[in-house]
């Protein structure tokens, strides 16, 4: 089709034109970078932890009783909680589990001479990381469901209450990070403690309880430490059971918890996954709200250029009918006006493109979101041509349905 006619018609309607193509090129650079930052949240929402969702439930206990032995009482709810139908494992914790908010960061060194560069400059510097923490009593990598993809589990003779751990399990990520290419296990961990923790396992995926900076969010480590030590009086129980069981054993542990020592304070308990849910929330909402202004954003654009394609039509139909009795035939005139919409959908873009970078490079600086992969903008471009072909469509239809005769007429 011969574009020079039509760029003669939108040079005679540069206004309208112009504050289309702005139109479309606003929309572009909005949408790739909101689509991007539906994405890179949908990517945190979906995040693996590494252990068993989908069987685990939490109960919180507070003793009130002066002078108990927190330990001892430990072992009996622990035992009681075994005799519940369905429960499959259970352990004692501080607390801390994958996005519980609920975490312990300690400085860790793979070597005495990098701890010591780390405390004389105060900083962890490039060889000393700063994992997420773990305690809890035997069977925690059973109970949580684990991957232990290297080494071995804990003894019992190995857990401590209120001294530092001999050992720890690490996560498979943070064993590259500390020992790049080598075999963590037997290597040494530099905490400042007294006497250095050596690797004795290697679990595969363990999330931090809070996420920090994206690459490290899984830099993790398992102490053999029984949780609250001789003194504190709160302790959450851990239960696995099947993804079925989970709120019934949540209300057999309530009760069987109050029926062991009725002066404590014990929680209402709640599955891992609404602790889940809990951590994402805010994220889920904003997906949901990104997702309304793009698709408002979408169906406006669309709206404007259906309602400016119909006016055109309406204004064009002396020449349209023109154009048939010299025998253009209705797909010629279909074609005009779908040339004429990619012409200017292609100018928004083009400029929406650059746009979109600008815009991403802003939020970047000030939001510190992740530089905008380009692959989004080619994508961007095709979605905007797609829309604008469809919503130019019923008015380019109108439009060769106009018969010869009564542009004849209406000469």
């Amino acid at each position: 089709m011969e574009i020079r006619p039509i760029l003669a018609t939108l040079h005679k309607h540069k206004l309208t034109a112009i504050l289309l193509t702005l139109q479309v090129a606003f929309t572009c650079a909005i949408v790739c970078n909101v689509a991007f930052m539906i994405i890179h949240r949908a990517q945190r929402v979906s995040i693996r932890t590494g252990i068993a969702e989908n069987q685990l439930s939490v109960i919180r206990v507070e003793g009130t009783r002066q002078g108990a032995n927190p330990q001892a009482q430990h072992a009996e709810d622990l035992g009681a909680l075994r005799a519940i139908p369905g429960v499959e494992s259970v352990v004692a914790t501080d607390g801390s589990l994958p996005l519980s908010q609920n975490s312990s960061f300690y400085g860790v060194c793979p070597t005495q001479q990098a701890l010591e560069r780390a405390m004389q400059v105060q900083s962890l510097g490039a060889a000393c990381v700063q994992p997420g923490v773990y305690v809890g009593s035997p069977g925690l990598i059973a109970t949580l469901g684990l991957d232990l993809v290297d080494g071995r589990d804990f003894r019992a003779d190995e857990f401590v209450q209120d001294d530092d751990p001999p050992v720890a399990i690490i996560s498979q990520a943070l064993a590259q990070r500390l020992y790049p290419g080598q075999n963590p296990l037997g290597k040494e961990l530099y905490t400042g403690a007294k006497n250095p923790i050596r690797v004795i396992g290697v679990v595969k995926t363990l999330l931090a309880a809070r996420l920090r900076t994206p690459g490290t969010d899984d830099y993790t480590m398992i102490y053999p430490q029984l949780p609250g030590g001789r003194m504190s009086a709160l302790v959450y129980y851990v239960l696995r059971s099947a993804p079925q069981d989970r709120e019934r054993v949540l209300k057999a542990a309530r009760a069987t918890l109050l029926k062991v020592d009725p002066s404590r304070i014990v929680g209402k308990g709640q599955t891992y996954s609404q602790i889940r849910a809990r951590y994402f929330q805010r994220d889920t909402t904003m997906i949901g709200l990104l997702i309304a202004s793009a698709l408002g954003l979408l169906f406006v654009t669309a709206l404007g250029i259906t309602g400016l394609a119909n006016f055109w039509v309406q204004q064009r139909t002396r020449s349209i009918g023109i154009r048939r009795a010299l025998g253009a035939t209705r797909g010629n005139i279909l074609h005009y006006f779908q040339t004429e919409n990619f012409l200017i959908v292609t100018g928004g873009v083009v400029l929406g493109v650059v746009l979109a970078i600008g815009l991403n490079l802003l939020l970047m600086k000030h939001y510190e979101l992740p530089r905008l992969p380009l692959w989004y903008l080619p994508i961007g471009a095709v979605v905007l041509w797609l829309l604008g072909q469809l919503a130019v469509l019923s008015p380019a239809l109108r439009a060769s349905n106009v018969p010869p005769v009564v542009a004849t007429r209406s000469v």
